[in-house]
């Protein structure tokens, strides 16, 4: 069995925390965390602790805070020689301390403490510095996913970006169609359909034989009547933005 602990209690952290709790095959040994109360629904007081004096031995050692606090949190780990690895898809695997030997076990998902998921289905992208740490992690990563990855950290950091586009802003352009909803009077549920559909899709097909739209058939007539349909600048910008790509992007097809 795998023994491991983890150091944080933020979403990311609370989802390994369930993950690693339910393997046959993994040991949760500690949890370190500023604040007991926010991982007491998950872990035994006795396995908690805020102090970094209070380490036990494990085998691996997962950080999973912000990745501004990852570097100093390496750093403030009172041992040597044991495999510690972050979490981030934008830290890359040399700002951990010397002082351990360093790996990456990187979730490729949009995680909420509120919200359960099924972490068999997330992509782990890993990356160890040596083979021995390297298979260690990746019996980790079996244990509690299906998708495992290995992945260094310049690809990590093009997957974090290409991730932002997929997941951040796509959400981000949700709100705005809720927004041109809320203005109008219409119910924002109207679109849920479309939008699992057009998710649905890319699992069939690749995103450019998937586009559609005024934009894919070049409908000027249309893009101008949305254009005069929307208030807000900077929705007129982004509209403008999005259009402007889809079309070059036909251009270099």
């Amino acid at each position: 069995m795998i023994s491991i602990t983890i150091i944080g209690s933020g979403n990311v952290a609370q989802h390994l925390i369930k993950a690693v709790s339910k393997s046959i095959d993994l040991e949760l040994v500690q949890v370190f965390s500023r604040s007991k109360e926010s991982v007491l629904h998950l872990v035994p007081n006795e396995k908690i602790i805020s102090e970094t004096s209070l380490f036990k031995e494990a085998n691996l050692y997962l950080i999973a805070v912000s990745d501004d606090a990852i570097s100093s949190v390496s750093h403030l780990l009172p041992f040597n020689n044991k495999l510690v690895a972050h979490t981030s898809g934008s830290v890359a695997i040399e700002e951990l301390s010397n002082s351990n030997r360093k790996a990456v076990f990187y979730p490729l998902q949009t995680l909420s403490k509120n919200k359960e998921i099924n972490f068999k289905e997330i992509p782990l992208c890993l990356e160890a510095q040596n083979e021995a740490d390297l298979k260690l992690i990746k019996q980790v990563a079996n244990s509690i996913s299906d998708k495992v990855f290995e992945v260094n950290s310049e690809q990590r950091k093009s997957l974090h970006v290409a991730a932002v586009f997929v997941s951040n802003f796509v959400n981000h352009l949700y709100k705005i169609g809720n927004d041109i909803c809320l203005e109008h009077n219409v119910p924002f549920d109207i679109l849920k359909p479309l939008i699992q559909e057009t998710s649905k899709k890319i699992e069939l097909l690749s995103p450019n034989e998937a586009q559609t739209g005024p934009a894919k058939r070049k409908d000027s007539q249309t893009i101008n009547k949305h254009l005069e349909i929307l208030t807000d600048q900077n929705q007129k910008e982004i509209y403008k933005i999005l259009t402007k790509s889809i079309i070059d992007n036909d251009k270099k097809l």
